[in-house]
């Protein structure tokens, strides 16, 4: 069953389209990634699903409910965590979270109750009085998760959820979220991350340039990935030059150069070692390592996007 459904969903800025008529839906008990590069469209996306942004042109429903037309009624359903924190500097981790509960119509004594315990479930209660100011970025991230959920939503919707924080926070945000998706909450989750959409996804859209290039569950599109065999060498020496001989000598397989002494070969058939391996003695180069490498999230977003994974990971998160 969909909670969630989205069709021809457009945001236009002037002449400039930032999401381009894009198609899908999430299921209750997913966790949805978007996953794509700066500019892609992700956050634009996540602003248009939970009233942040205006939709151009396009339909959302949540629940059966029309959210471009009752946005107020859809936003009761949802837990709402932006990039950036919408929490007070000046209040104490407690008196933010049982402000948030007071928005949503807890009682007093529900939403201090629910609030000591998001407190300990994120491992700030020892920080509960603490001016919300005082607290570092990863701590500030796991109140900002904690206050979204406050009102046990339906669905949590998170934009960039573990972008610049500790290690350690990003961490215990990845295992609350995990704890949350086994309690029975639907979550949407931006990233650029791809070992994250990997770990804690079970379906992932791949969005470039305003446009969904790809969408499945995770566990297909490793499958497709995974028919595919790959055996990584690693020389003594620099490997560029014999790129073209191995291309000459065995036209039947793909390569690419990871590095001055390591090249991948591809193959959609078992891979002949031996033969290669008489090419690296007959052009003097001494053999360390050869690996057969399991492909991954990230080879099946490269192959599909043409966007390399380095990318991703020096973009700081931005959108």
């Amino acid at each position: 069953m969909n909670i969630l459904e989205v069709k021809n969903l457009t945001k236009r800025y002037g002449d400039f389209t930032a999401v381009a008529g894009i198609n899908f839906a999430v299921k209750k008990g997913d966790v949805f990634g978007f996953l794509g590069p700066n500019g892609a469209g992700k956050t634009t996306t996540i602003n248009m699903l939970t009233g942040l942004a205006k939709v151009t042109e396009g339909t959302v429903f949540l629940a059966g409910i029309d959210c471009v037309k009752h946005m107020k009624k859809a936003q009761e359903l949802m837990g709402i965590v932006p990039d950036e924190s919408n929490l007070y500097p000046e209040m104490n981790g407690l008196e933010n979270l049982d402000f948030c509960g007071a928005l949503y119509g807890m009682e007093k004594k529900e939403r201090n109750r629910k609030a000591w315990e998001l407190l300990e479930q994120v491992g700030l209660k020892e920080a509960a009085k603490k001016p919300f100011k005082a607290y570092s970025k990863g701590m500030k991230r796991r109140l900002t998760i904690a206050a979204g959920i406050i009102h046990n939503p339906d669905i949590l919707f998170l934009d960039e959820p573990t972008t610049g924080i500790d290690v350690e926070s990003a961490r215990h945000i990845r295992k609350l979220l995990i704890d949350l998706n086994k309690s029975g909450t639907t979550i949407f989750l931006t990233t650029h991350y791809i070992e994250e959409a990997e770990r804690l996804c079970n379906r992932i859209a791949f969005i470039v340039d305003g446009k969904i290039v790809k969408i499945d569950s995770t566990e297909k599109l490793l499958e497709t990935a995974q028919r595919e065999k790959i055996v990584q060498f690693s020389v003594d020496n620099c490997i560029l030059e014999l790129q073209g001989i191995l291309q000459q000598t065995f036209p039947e397989y793909k390569y690419k150069v990871i590095d001055e002494q390591t090249i991948r070969v591809y193959s959609a058939e078992a891979i002949d070692l031996i033969p290669i391996i008489e090419v690296f003695k007959d052009n003097s180069l001494t053999l360390y390592e050869a690996k057969v490498i399991k492909p991954s999230l990230e080879e099946v977003f490269v192959k599909i996007t043409g966007i390399e994974a380095k990318k991703m990971k020096n973009e700081g998160g931005k959108k």
